[in-house]
């Protein structure tokens, strides 16, 4: 590599991996998704260190070295595309190989969500695709994954959040970022997970609301929200090797819920027709540039 290359700059990284590939072959896994325009694939791990760029192909054709990782499965022509110069596996592709070498199910949701937040692929999608790869390895985890998939998460953490709702609490699915409105038609607040059976409301926290005027406005909105009769938790960045203490953290919100049915709410969650709804890869896609711009700016990669 020159010296003159930033190894940590991500793009170049994927190109020169991609300068090596045989003739059937394209950039596949993190770096194809990164590529397509997936916001959340940089290329590192959890421990911060950069993940080697996956290169697939179908032939015995090129190996292994520092930075590249060889993937030989099948693969044909068809999955190929070619995006600003640079040959790539078709995102549905893309993910489900992550998917099926994710180190667990949760993972593999978190792939699958992440590359649904930058409408790569839908679950719809996947599922389909999913259909053409009976007795690959990994196959079974990724269509465990699939089910438990939300078009509609922000960030990992999010991710993260639900499925200890789901899997540890043991809870009913959520809904993920789902706006809630007074009686009159008004947007109070969109938290990142709402039960609507109890009316409790659960929010990440990764610590840049700890502060200055943006803690100020959580505490307001926590107070429009209680005086709705909701409840809520709040589960901090610190607590994620922990997660049995958000299990207790959202057990003991869901206990205080009042449980009301929703022709007693002050509350609701059904979209007033001045709303654009944007829950759904195939809902997004249909937004006009300039719709996107303004619908979709609360989303935030900071988690």
């Amino acid at each position: 590599m020159p010296a003159s290359v930033d190894p940590d700059i991500v793009e170049q990284r994927i190109v020169e991996a991609a300068a090596v590939l045989p003739q059937v072959g394209g950039v596949t896994g993190w770096a194809s998704l990164r590529w397509q325009g997936g916001s959340w694939f940089d290329g590192r791990s959890g421990k911060d260190e950069n993940l080697p760029v996956d290169l697939a192909t179908c032939y015995d054709d090129i190996r292994n070295q520092p930075g590249i990782h060889v993937i030989q499965e099948r693969l044909g022509p068809r999955e190929l595309l070619l995006v600003d110069g640079l040959r790539t596996t078709f995102a549905v592709r893309s993910v489900c190989l992550m998917m099926r070498y994710a180190r667990d199910v949760r993972q593999a949701v978190a792939v699958a969500d992440m590359a649904a937040f930058s409408d790569l692929v839908s679950r719809t999608e996947l599922a389909a695709y999913f259909v053409r790869c009976s007795g690959w390895t990994g196959i079974p985890q990724a269509r465990a994954a699939l089910l438990l998939m939300d078009e509609h998460s922000w960030s990992p953490w999010e991710t993260w959040l639900r499925l200890v709702w789901v899997l540890d609490a043991g809870f009913p699915p959520p809904l993920s970022n789902r706006p809630i409105f007074d009686r009159a038609g008004n947007h109070v607040a969109t938290p990142d997970l709402l039960d609507l059976a109890s009316g409790t409301y659960g929010e990440y926290d990764g610590g840049l609301h700890l502060e200055g005027k943006q803690r100020s406005r959580d505490i307001a909105r926590e107070g429009r929200l209680r005086n709705l009769g909701l409840e809520g938790f709040t589960i901090l960045a610190t607590e994620i090797p922990h997660p049995e203490r958000a299990v207790q953290q959202m057990t003991d919100a869901r206990r205080r819920a009042r449980w009301e049915p929703e022709s007693r709410r002050q509350w609701t969650a059904d979209l007033p027709p001045w709303w654009t709804p944007t829950h759904t890869v195939e809902l997004r896609r249909q937004l006009t540039t300039r719709q996107r711009e303004r619908w979709l700016r609360g989303r935030s990669l900071a988690g």
